[in-house]
This record gives C-alpha cells, sequence and structure tokens, in this order.
C-alpha cells in the first residue's frame, strides 16, 4: 500500500510536471502595431481619414480668412460707423469666431469617430486571423509584443509570417 501511494505521488508529480512544460509552451507572441500597419486595409482607412482631415482643414481655412476679412475691414471702417454699428459689427465677428471654434470641434468629433468606423473592421480581422492560427498551431495565449505592451523577452513563438500569410500579406 505504501509503495502504491508513493507511485501515485511520483505519477501525480510527473503529470503535473508535464502539464506545467506543456503550458509554457503553448505561448507565442506577436506585434500586433506592425502587423496591423501592414494590412493594405489600414493603408486605405488612413488614406480616407486623411483626406477628410484635409477637407476639414481646408474649410476652416476658408472660415479663418473670411473671418480676418471681416475684422480687416470693420477695423478699416470703424472710424466712420456709429458706436451701435461697430458694437454690432463686434457681435458678428466674435459670433463668426464661436462659430469657427464649434465646426472644430465637431470636426474633431467627426474625424474621431470615423476613425473608429475605419479602424474596427481592420483590427477586429487582424484579431480574427491571429486567434485562427493561434488555435490552428495548438496555441493557448497569444501575446501582443508591441512597444510598450509589456512584453519584456519574446523568445517564443512569432506568430506574424503566419499571421501574414493568414491575411494574405
Amino acid at each position: 500500500m505504501k509503495k502504491f501511494n508513493v507511485l501515485f505521488v511520483a505519477v501525480m508529480l510527473f503529470v503535473g510536471a508535464t502539464g506545467f512544460v506543456n503550458a509554457q509552451s503553448k505561448i507565442a507572441h506577436i506585434n500586433t502595431t506592425d502587423l496591423v500597419e501592414a494590412m493594405p486595409e489600414m493603408k486605405s482607412a488612413q488614406g480616407q481619414l486623411e483626406k477628410l482631415q484635409k477637407t476639414y482643414d481646408t474649410e476652416i481655412k476658408a472660415m479663418s480668412k473670411e473671418l480676418q476679412a471681416k475684422i480687416t475691414q470693420y477695423d478699416a471702417e470703424a472710424a466712420n460707423k456709429t458706436e451701435e454699428e461697430n458694437r454690432k459689427r463686434i457681435e458678428e465677428v466674435q459670433g463668426m469666431q464661436n462659430n469657427i471654434g464649434a465646426y472644430r470641434q465637431q470636426a474633431l468629433q467627426d474625424l474621431q469617430k470615423k476613425e473608429v468606423d475605419l479602424f474596427q473592421p481592420v483590427l477586429e480581422k487582424a484579431k480574427n486571423a491571429i486567434q485562427k492560427v493561434a488555435r490552428g498551431l495548438g496555441f493557448q495565449y497569444v501575446l501582443d509584443s508591441s512597444q510598450g505592451t509589456g512584453v519584456i523577452l519574446s523568445d517564443g513563438k512569432d506568430l506574424m509570417a503566419e499571421v501574414k500569410k493568414e491575411l494574405g500579406i
């Protein structure tokens, strides 16, 4: 009976140690930043976002130019106008400044929303490809080895080549 207990403990330790070793080998890593930047969909999304940003920038510059022209005109004519007219002109200029500020704020919100709308499908596609490859190769965990993510040493299996192959890039 004592031999059976010793044998049982030895088998349990062996199984535990084997399980620990196997668990260690079921971890891989990938630099998701590099992967996403290499995806053609991301380049296309960035191009669309830059185009939209340029459109907003052009509109804001046009509004600012119009405002500056009004200020210059009103300054030049101020001496020939009544105090009431000058007060109304100052209010008009302030209203234009407020409109430009509101438009700029709305443009930033629109750009942030568009960024999420464009990038989310790309990130989801990358995540799905990583999961598919990792599961296919038998990995239980995949760490992100992008700069600043907390992975200090990444000597394990790098899935980048397999995931790029899965994505066709």
